[in-house]
């Protein structure tokens, strides 16, 4: 009998969904005010996950959610760059 290996959930800060952790997009905070996308998961500061969806980002890009979630001002470059990274993604 095999073992079922444990999947690692995360919240999207934006749609309060729980997803698995590599749908999700992490932004890190560091300890010296610096917020940035960590694509692998493991820089140190605080983190908030956001889902690979592009309504997902707008929603947090118009409501300040990193913002408020990282107690940081996060830059429209970080969110332009969330879009870049979902529309490279998507397959379509």
């Amino acid at each position: 009998m095999t073992k079922k290996r444990k999947v690692p959930l995360r919240k999207c800060v934006a749609t309060n969904e729980m997803k698995d952790k590599k749908e999700m997009i992490r932004i890190v905070r560091s300890k010296e005010g610096e917020v940035s996308i960590d694509l692998t998961g493991k820089k140190s500061g605080r983190g908030a996950y956001v889902s690979k969806d592009k309504e997902a980002i707008l929603k947090a890009k118009k409501k300040n959610i990193l913002g408020t979630h990282l107690e940081a001002e996060v830059s429209p470059e970080l969110y332009e760059e969330l879009l870049m990274l979902v529309d490279a993604g998507d397959p379509k």
